[in-house]
C-alpha cells in the first residue's frame, strides 16, 4: 500500500504497475498511433539520481513494445553507469555540467556550468550528425535539456506541458500533465502511452552486472555478514540540508535495531563518510560502513540484499524502492505523494501537527519537521514492515 501522509493523499494513485489515468495529448492535435519499429529514440533525462531511477520503467517499456527501435541516453557522467549496465539503452552520452542548485555552490559556478554547457552542446551535435535520432523524449524538462535536445538534426521532440524555464519552447509536440500532485513516475510514464505502448510490472527493475553482484557479496562476507543475514541499508544523508535527521537518533535507531538482530550498513558516498562516521561514533554497537567503498552499481546490488531500507528522501531512496526493496522513509520538506517511495511495501515517517511539512525548502533554521520524527517511531515502523523476517 502507499504511504498515508500528512501532506495529502493523491487521488486515485493506482498500484505500480498500472498506467497514469491522465492524458497525454499533443500539441495542437489529435493524439495519433505511433510506430516506432525500427526507430531511433532519444531519452534525455541527465540527473538527479533518483530522477533517473523513475525514467528506467519507461526505457524498458520503449523496448518491450519496439524491440527492434534503438535507444540512446543523455546521463550526467556520475549516473552514467547504471543507465550503461541496462541492455535496454543502445548508447550512452556521458556529459558533466557542475549544479547551480547547491546553495553552498561558490558565485564562479555559473560560469563553469556555462563553460561545461557549451562544450556538451558541441560533443552532442558531432555525436548526432552522422546518425541522427527520429524522436527525442525530453524527460528532464529544464532550458538545458532543451538545448541539448536541439543538437540533434531533425526528429520530432516531446516534453511535459507543464515545464518550465521555457522547455515547451524546444518542443514539437507536449504531453499534458493534469494533475500537478502526480507522482513522479506516474508522470514519466506519461510518456509511454503518449507512443501507445503502456507499462507493466516487468517494466521496473534496475539492471546490475555479475562483477556488482560478487562485489556485493565479497563486501557482506568480508563485514561478517553472512548469508542469511537480515540487514537494513542505512542512508542517513542528501544534497539538502532541511532534509537531515539528528545524527544522534542516527545512532540511536541503529543501537536499537542491532539489538533487535538487524544489523545495520551505511550507504552513501565517500564525501558522506564524515557525517557518518561521527554517527558510528555515538553507537554502543558495531556498524558497517559500505559509504565510499562500493561504486553505484554495486550499492544498487547491495540493496538488492538487504532486508529494508531506512533513510530519507534521496537517490538511493528511489533505487531501493525500484529494486523491490521494503522502505522506511524519512520526509520533512518534500512531498511523498510525489517523489515518495513507488511500488513496494513502505513506510513515509514524518512529524506530526506541522503546517511548514512540504515546504520544499532546501535549507531550514527550525528543522522542525525532522526534529519532531522520535527513534521509537521509526523503529517500530522499521520492525513492522520487516515482520515477521526479522528475528525476535
Amino acid at each position: 500500500m502507499f504511504a498515508d501522509t500528512p501532506c495529502g493523499r493523491l487521488a486515485g494513485w493506482k498500484r505500480w504497475h498500472g498506467v497514469s489515468t491522465a492524458a497525454p495529448l499533443l500539441r495542437g492535435e489529435k493524439k495519433e498511433i505511433m510506430d516506432l519499429t525500427g526507430k531511433r529514440i532519444l531519452i534525455v533525462k541527465q540527473s538527479s539520481l533518483g530522477d533517473i531511477v523513475h525514467t528506467f520503467p519507461v526505457v524498458h517499456a520503449l523496448k518491450r513494445c519496439y524491440p527492434s527501435c534503438r535507444i540512446g541516453w543523455i546521463v550526467e557522467q556520475a549516473f552514467a553507469s547504471l543507465v550503461d549496465r541496462d541492455p535496454a539503452v543502445d548508447t550512452v552520452y556521458p556529459i558533466h555540467v557542475p549544479s547551480t542548485s547547491n546553495p553552498d555552490s561558490p558565485w564562479y559556478t555559473y560560469f563553469q556550468a556555462f563553460a561545461a554547457t557549451v562544450g556538451v552542446l558541441r560533443s552532442l551535435r558531432d555525436s548526432f550528425r552522422e546518425d541522427p535520432y527520429d524522436l527525442i523524449l525530453d524527460l528532464h524538462a529544464s532550458f538545458r535539456s532543451g538545448m541539448l535536445a536541439l543538437m540533434n538534426p531533425g526528429g520530432e521532440r516531446v516534453g511535459f506541458s507543464d515545464a518550465r524555464e521555457l522547455n515547451t519552447w524546444f518542443q514539437h509536440r507536449l504531453v499534458k500533465v493534469e494533475a500537478a500532485s502526480m507522482h513522479a513516475v506516474e508522470k514519466n510514464l506519461l510518456f509511454c502511452s503518449f507512443v501507445g505502448c503502456p507499462s507493466e510490472a516487468a517494466d521496473f527493475y534496475l539492471v546490475t552486472g555479475r562483477d556488482d553482484e560478487h562485489e556485493a557479496d565479497w563486501f557482506l562476507q568480508e563485514s561478517g555478514l553472512g548469508a542469511g543475514q537480515i540487514f537494513a541499508y542505512v542512508n542517513p544523508t542528501a544534497r539538502w540540508q532541511s532534509k537531515f535527521w539528528i545524527g544522534s537518533r542516527w545512532a540511536e535507531l541503529c543501537d536499537r535495531l542491532a539489538a533487535a538482530g538487524v544489523e545495520t550498513v551505511f550507504g552513501g558516498s565517500k564525501g558522506d563518510l564524515p557525517y557518518i562516521d561521527d554517527i558510528v561514533g555515538q553507537m554502543t554497537r558495531t556498524a558497517v560502513v559500505a559509504a565510499g567503498r562500493l561504486s553505484l552499481t554495486q550499492s544498487v546490488a547491495l540493496m538488492k540484499r538487504a532486508a529494508v531500507y531506512v533513510g530519507l528522501d534521496t537517490g538511493p531512496m528511489h533505487i531501493a524502492a525500484m529494486t523491490g526493496t521494503p522502505v522506511v522513509a524519512l520526509f520533512g520538506p518534500t512531498h511523498p505523494e510525489r517523489v515518495g517511495p513507488y511500488g513496494v511495501k513502505n513506510t513515509v515517517v514524518q512529524a506530526d501537527n506541522l503546517d511548514c511539512l512540504c515546504c520544499r525548502k532546501r535549507v531550514c533554521a527550525q528543522h522542525d519537521c525532522m526534529r519532531g520524527i522520535t527513534v521509537s517511531t521509526v523503529f517500530a515502523r522499521v520492525m513492522a514492515i520487516l515482520a515477521p523476517a526479522a528475528p525476535r
